[in-house]
């Protein structure tokens, strides 16, 4: 078993307004916290892994696959590989777990 306590919590982004800290990372799985400072830009490529994204702070909108869906902290979606996906609209600082399967990396872009 491995405890993963700073897991989800906001941590202040550098000057771009975003920041994104590996907690975790096997062959099929990776765990990471993303956060990013009310009104900044999400500018995140497509990823080459499945994702699971469980939002535990704050509040924003989130575009994917052609839907918009407002999140807050307990909000949970999946993207698939590949999918080009951003938040924005960010109205307060947000924390949002990111899970990948198989580990962030692991397919390439």
């Amino acid at each position: 078993m491995e405890t993963i306590a700073a897991a989800g919590q906001y941590v202040e982004p550098d000057a771009s307004g975003a920041r994104y800290d590996e907690h975790l990372s096997r062959a099929d799985l990776s765990l990471g916290t993303y956060c990013l400072r009310a009104g900044a830009e999400d500018t995140q490529d497509p990823h080459g892994e499945d994702e699971v994204y469980v939002v535990t702070s704050g509040r924003a909108r989130f575009t994917a696959g052609g839907q918009t869906i407002d999140v807050a902290p307990g909000s949970v979606f999946f993207v698939p590989a590949h999918e080009v996906h951003r938040f924005h609209d960010i109205t307060e600082d947000l924390a949002v777990l990111v899970f990948f399967g198989p580990a962030e990396g692991s397919r390439g872009s």
